[in-house]
């Protein structure tokens, strides 16, 4: 039985003309922020070893940040760096949907022990569709835990859309709830696998954990993803 048509898909018809200029609008107004400088692999810490991914879109590549320091490959290493040798690799692009990182990771060649992946904002903006969505993100998890030997994925939720500054209303309500969409299959196929663990990050309504963009993390933001994510792979 087909799923229901939500109350935003209905009026996305009536709604298209003020979509349409408000996304015009965005783009064109949308200050382009660079991927943060700095390493994207090395090895750090003392301890047990721990081979660590981070792949995804430009959220995963650190967009908001100075430096990858300040960004969830450099606060998560740190922190991990605590308790284990970590040698990690960053895999992440902006504009970069789940098809374009399961790609990209196909050519990857090693294993690992732990996975972060950040993925969904590009899969709403394309349209991607809830149901093609989950098929990617299953095919996404099969060849991180099969192929490259991933025993603990942390799957970081889809992020609420509807909260970014950047997005005017109606067209941040209407981005958000298939955001939410998204997210609630990314849910479903996180719990099919046992190694993976959906991470959900709700950050409190404070400005300065918004990017001078208004649509990704500040470094503020990004230390306490990765604080999240450091806490769930540790839990492995």
């Amino acid at each position: 039985m087909p799923a229901p048509i939500a109350a935003d898909q209905i009026l996305r018809v009536p709604l298209l003309p003020v979509l349409a200029a408000q996304v015009v609008s965005v783009r064109r107004k949308a200050q382009q922020l660079p991927e943060p400088l700095g390493p994207r692999a090395g090895r750090e810490g003392r301890g047990p070893r721990l081979r660590l991914l981070i792949a995804g879109d430009s959220s995963a590549a650190g967009v908001g940040a100075g430096r990858q320091q300040q960004a969830l490959s450099g606060f998560l290493v740190a922190r991990l760096a605590r308790h284990y040798s970590v040698e990690w690799r960053l895999e992440a692009t902006t504009g970069h949907t789940t098809q374009d990182t399961l790609e990209q990771l196909e050519r990857l060649e090693g294993r690992f022990d732990a996975a972060v992946t950040a993925l969904g904002v590009n899969d709403v903006t394309r349209a991607v569709t809830q149901q093609k969505f989950t098929a990617l993100q299953t095919r996404l998890l099969d060849h991180l835990t099969n192929a490259l030997g991933v025993r603990r994925v942390v799957v970081t939720a889809v992020p609420q859309m509807d909260r970014f500054p950047a997005l005017p209303q109606p067209l941040a309500w209407v981005l958000g709830r298939q955001a939410a969409r998204l997210d609630q299959g990314l849910k479903q196929v996180a719990a099919t696998f046992p190694q993976a663990r959906h991470l959900s990050v709700t950050f409190p309504d404070d400005p300065a954990l918004a990017a001078p963009d208004g649509y990704h993390p500040s470094p503020k933001a990004y230390r306490l993803w990765a604080d999240a994510a450091a806490d769930l792979i540790r839990q492995a």
